[in-house]
């Protein structure tokens, strides 16, 4: 039984994405757009499965709702830090910083996810990974201490990301 049910839905997760973002591409809920949004939830990742060799094996799916809310929260409070920053620092008197954090994470989809997590945040932006997947490097838009950056990124996010793929 567990065979057929993985054929038909090789990244459960990309299935429900899919389908929940053609929904809101929709701008309006219907039953028949939802049903053929699944459709596409399905046969896209059907359709992709065999470039996707090295999946995750456990993802922790409460620990990944935390991990957004607590993205959301830090792109909120992020707008308006970069919006005091915008309205009340000249050029002169702000900090750009290069970053480059040391990666503890090993699979590429949490390697993707942190990067993304960076540059969704304002003020930072993911702007290189190392050829090896060790080192990410991140642009600060105002680091009086780019080490507190690095420590920030790698205990907000990575931390977390490691606890989320297991």
């Amino acid at each position: 039984m567990m065979r057929p049910i993985r054929w038909l839905l090789p990244h459960p997760f990309l299935t429900l994405l899919l389908t929940v973002v053609w929904i809101l591409l929709q701008n309006e809920f219907s039953a028949g757009m939802a049903v053929f949004g699944l459709i596409l939830g399905i046969v896209i990742p059907v359709l992709t499965a065999r470039w996707w060799t090295d999946r995750p094996h456990r993802i922790r799916p409460m620990r990944m709702i935390a991990y957004v809310a607590l993205v959301l929260w830090d792109i909120i409070i992020a707008n308006i830090q970069v919006a005091w920053i915008i309205l009340t620092k000249s050029n002169a008197s702000m900090s750009p910083a290069w970053v480059v954090v040391p990666l503890d994470l090993k699979e590429p989809e949490a390697i993707s996810i942190l990067a993304g997590t960076i540059t969704l945040t304002p003020g930072t932006v993911s702007a290189d990974l190392s050829a090896n997947g060790r080192y990410l490097l991140v642009h600060a838009l105002d680091a009086t201490d780019p080490d507190a950056v690095r420590d920030d990124i790698k205990d907000r996010y990575e931390r977390r990301l490691k606890e989320i793929f297991v």
